[in-house]
């Protein structure tokens, strides 16, 4: 394992975690003379993502008597510190979802997770179904953990009808893509491009993806797992902090008063003209506003160290607790079947690593063609805050805020992300 697993702030958020946990949940397998007991823990507790996982729940009790699911679910930031204090206390539910690479490579490094590969070689015809591509982020020593089942990527949306009326073109670099900000100012969107910089994640996937641009690939590497000598000390992150900061003053002030959902909904109006987003959001948009969509992935930086056209995004899959019965082995089949992909997408509008999960029949046309997107991606970066320690990962994100409202320069922030990089290298 490149890192160590490291529990954050465990005595801090366990007591009020726990006690908002569902018990069935922390209590690991049960059985009840024949009958099986599996929890069942997720990311999704809002519509219409949790309802399709309740009736998924229905239809397999339903064809597996003696077989009962519990099921719980927390949002984004509570699951991961959930999850933490689960795997910590080895109270992990039996089957549960995860993002990939560093997040579910710490989880892995519990020793309480169960290897996939017997179960996969068991049944290719199953396994096999799955998009190659999609196993690499939870794959570790050559041990697959984790099967993917949703696909995601980030790319600018830009609002073709803006962009034609004023006679923009789509920027293929970075210097074009500030010409093109320059050019909607002038033709009166004051805001051309807007984010909700309160969330930090938000802040996360920009800097991520700038970092891959402008850092050479080695040596982001060795920084994201803490194997180089002098971490974090290359000029491009200082580089890629400008960059951010310059984006940010195209924001204008309303973007560090915001979240990235009210972002979103100023884009679907027609209010701005480009918003970073993940495909996932796709349905979102169409739901409240009428734009026509278009994509261009964040442009090569001329100047740059890094992959010129690398797509930021990432799987999430499900993993299984070590001791997982053959009963959860089951439900993760049925749960990463085609025919459930197919009507998770139909319901969702989430893309999915199922082949023939996603079809023209089951998803829009713009989200269809973000699905190739994501298909055609020479390479993909993961998520900024699963791929580094996520004190730094902090330590960047509460930096890129400070950027926005001017409170610290980026060779303030790189200071403290190398001391704390230093310190977790000792």
């Amino acid at each position: 394992m490149k890192k160590m697993f490291s529990i954050l702030l465990v005595g801090i958020i366990a007591a009020g975690i726990m006690a908002g946990c569902n018990s069935s949940v922390d209590s690991g397998s049960k059985s009840n003379g024949d009958d099986v007991v599996i929890d069942f823990f997720h990311r999704w507790p809002n519509e219409p993502r949790k309802s399709f996982y309740d009736q998924k729940i229905k239809e397999f009790e339903e064809s597996h008597p003696g077989v009962t699911i519990n099921v719980d679910s927390v949002l984004n930031d509570s699951y991961k510190e959930k999850i933490r204090v689960l795997v910590s206390n080895d109270g992990l539910p039996e089957i549960f979802s995860s993002w990939s690479d560093s997040f579910a490579e710490n989880l892995v490094s519990s020793g309480r997770i169960k290897e996939l590969n017997d179960i996969m070689n068991e049944n290719t015809e199953w396994s096999g179904s799955i998009l190659e591509s999609q196993y690499a982020g939870f794959t570790f020593d050559d041990s697959t953990y984790g099967i993917p089942f949703t696909v995601d990527g980030k790319a600018f949306f830009y609002n073709k009808e803006i962009f034609e009326k004023n006679n923009i073109k789509v920027p293929k670099t970075y210097d074009e893509l500030v010409d093109v900000l320059e050019q909607l100012k002038s033709a009166g969107y004051e805001t051309p491009v807007v984010e909700g910089l309160t969330n930090a994640w938000a802040i996360s996937h920009y800097l991520g993806t700038i970092f891959d641009r402008v850092v050479d690939p080695e040596v982001r590497e060795a920084d994201y797992n803490l194997e180089s000598d002098t971490p974090y000390t290359d000029e491009g992150y200082i580089r890629g902090l400008e960059i951010f900061q310059e984006l940010t003053g195209f924001m204008g002030d309303v973007s560090t008063a915001i979240d990235h959902e009210a972002a979103r909904n100023m884009f679907a109006a027609g209010e701005v003209p480009i918003l970073y987003m993940q495909f996932a959001e796709v349905g979102l948009v169409q739901d409240i506003g009428d734009v026509d969509i278009g994509f261009f992935n964040f442009p090569e930086v001329t100047d740059g160290a890094g992959r010129a056209d690398s797509l930021t995004g990432a799987p999430e899959g499900w993993m299984l607790s070590k001791d997982a019965p053959k009963e959860a082995v089951e439900f993760l089949k049925f749960l990463t079947s085609e025919e459930t992909a197919q009507e998770f997408t139909k319901a969702d509008g989430q893309l999915n690593a199922v082949k023939n999960g996603v079809t023209e029949e089951n998803t829009s046309p713009t989200s269809y063609e973000a699905y190739q997107i994501v298909l055609d991606a020479a390479s993909t970066s993961p998520w900024f805050d699963n791929a580094v320690d996520i004190t730094i990962a902090d330590i960047f994100m509460r930096g890129g805020q400070e950027l926005a409202t001017k409170q610290k320069k980026p060779e303030d922030i790189m200071k403290e992300v190398q001391k704390e990089a230093a310190k977790k290298s000792e």
